[in-house]
């Protein structure tokens, strides 16, 4: 699949619950949350219906996200079928690392039943090794459980384990380089992201926003001028460079302050209630769910997968005054 803008589609985000047991303040900064009913959700046999359409047009990484994904039940299952679709040759998980630890089985993890059922990939959002600041960002005091998480993934053996940092002035400034450091002792992947104005247009006041080249000059100061990687690329949009004197590299997103940040891009989301969303900084959205739930065939589905193609962006509108429709919860991470 390729759009007017020359993005060729290989990528499919795909959120299997609007659920989350975190309240992080730029995803879901409410307490009260009016989740979806059930049935307005996609099953597991209509996700991976759709999953192999998709497989069929060319998309091969699919990424699992939430809400927390982890939240959801018989994610395990669904799991090894997404990962037993034929085309599909790299499943990916977002996760808040909350669950990682806990137990699928005796003596199993579920970080370690993941691995086994073919996720090749983990992202784990970690905004702070401060247990205060993290309980205040997130409304939980889950820290100890998230850290445990991470050591527990690593032990089962992921291809790789990437840590994202959403960049907040006033709150982890003075986490950067501690984060810098403790994944460097684990060998961690790990991405500093600017905020996007997705639940709430709020998060970019000048109290709030950080740009990565503010997060880039401070550590800078501290470890000296990063080395760009232009070379290295994961599946994302992040900018990559190396720490001098270390076989360490880290990563930047800056959709707010990166021109060219949608040049590459190369991605589709599906939400949990059915919506195909060729951007998220748009507020276009199609309802496949209806779509299919009304009966649509196979090459009817495909033909709608490549009509929203077809209607990509060139760029976000994160920019241009944009007023979110949804919370990020609600789309997906």
């Amino acid at each position: 699949m390729e759009d007017r803008y020359g993005h060729r589609i290989s990528y499919l985000r795909v959120s299997i619950t609007d659920r989350c047991n975190e309240r992080c303040t730029y995803c879901m900064p409410r307490e009260l949350q009016e989740w979806l009913p059930r049935e307005g959700i996609l099953s597991y046999e209509e996700t991976l219906r759709l999953v192999r359409i998709a497989a069929g047009l060319g998309v091969r990484k699919v990424r699992v996200t939430g809400g927390e994904p982890l939240t959801r039940r018989d994610v395990l299952p669904f799991i090894r079928e997404l990962a037993a679709i034929p085309g599909i040759d790299d499943v990916g998980l977002s996760t808040n690392g909350t669950l990682l630890a806990r137990e699928a089985a005796a003596g199993l993890t579920i970080a370690a039943a993941l691995r086994d059922a073919g996720v090749r990939t983990v992202n784990v959002s970690l905004d702070t090794l401060e247990r205060e600041s993290y309980a205040a960002t997130t409304g939980r005091d889950y820290l100890p459980a998230v850290l445990d998480g991470i050591d527990r993934a690593i032990a089962a053996g992921f291809e790789l384990i990437k840590l994202n940092c959403v960049l907040m002035r006033g709150r982890n400034e003075d986490q950067l380089v501690p984060l810098v450091d403790y994944a460097a002792e684990r060998n961690l992947l790990l991405r500093f992201i600017e905020l996007m104005p997705v639940s709430t247009k709020e998060v970019l006041s000048e109290e709030n926003f950080l740009p990565v080249r503010s997060a880039r000059r401070q550590l800078e100061t501290r470890f000296g001028t990063l080395i760009p990687e232009p070379q290295f690329r994961t599946n994302g949009p992040a900018s990559y460079y190396q720490i001098p004197g270390r076989n360490q590299r880290i990563g930047f997103i800056g959709a707010m302050t990166n021109l060219h940040f949608c040049e590459s891009c190369n991605k589709l989301r599906l939400t949990c209630d059915g919506k195909l969303r060729p951007c998220l900084g748009s507020y276009l959205e199609f309802d496949i769910l209806q779509v299919m739930r009304a009966g649509a065939s196979d090459a009817e589905l495909e033909r709608f997968f490549l009509e929203v193609v077809e209607r990509k962006p060139e760029q976000h509108d994160f920019r241009d005054s944009y007023q979110p429709a949804r919370q990020m919860v609600a789309i997906g991470g």
